[in-house]
């Protein structure tokens, strides 16, 4: 992080599916967007840890990512960065996810932020189906993911993916951080521990 950067946002989110936390950051540099988190899961391959950090330029297209996952079989890490359309991950070109302009975590819903601020949808207008590049975990895959949104309001929009094969609500704060993801991840309010 350069010294020119400064924390937009941070907090918690929790895991609605079952055991997960995730804490997140969110900082701004003079001509980048930086997303940090570790998230926490119990999932049916074990007890997992995953740290990220995003780099997206200042119209929050991706650029690079750095990806850690500890788990039951040691700890994985894939770097991928992006360029003119051209996805690398671990050095070697993901030609299944070239031209997508988003990347997007499995495991978190930070980065429904990132097509949400580079789109920039006007109420009751669509994102038209795109693909992403979506990383699964735990085994830290880059696949393609068709995904679409839709703008329902000031702070609701509906995602789907898979040509519409899943859908979800999601209510966001006014720096288009997710705040409720319909049945899957909701944001800790500051209330809560006290």
């Amino acid at each position: 992080m350069s010294m020119d950067s400064e924390i937009i946002s941070t907090g918690f989110w929790r895991w609605l599916q079952g055991a997960g936390l995730e804490r997140f950051e969110l900082m701004r540099a003079s001509d980048a967007w930086i997303f940090r988190g570790t998230i926490l899961a119990q999932v049916a391959e074990g007890a997992f840890e995953a740290r990220y950090e995003l780099v997206c330029d200042k119209t929050f297209l991706t650029r690079r990512a750095q990806i850690h996952v500890r788990g039951p079989a040691g700890e994985r890490t894939l770097a991928i960065s992006a360029e003119n359309g051209r996805w690398h991950a671990n050095g070697s070109e993901t030609a299944s996810v070239r031209g997508a302009l988003d990347i997007d975590l499995g495991w978190s819903p930070s980065t429904n932020t990132l097509p949400i601020r580079r789109i920039g949808l006007q109420v009751g207008r669509s994102s038209g189906e795109f693909t992403a590049a979506w990383v699964r975990f735990p085994g830290l895959t880059l696949e393609p993911l068709s995904q679409e949104y839709v703008r329902l309001s000031q702070r609701l929009y509906r995602y789907s993916s898979r040509g519409g094969a899943f859908t979800a609500q999601l209510h966001v704060d006014d720096q288009g951080l997710v705040v409720d993801y319909q049945g899957f991840w909701q944001r800790v309010r500051a209330e809560e521990h006290t």
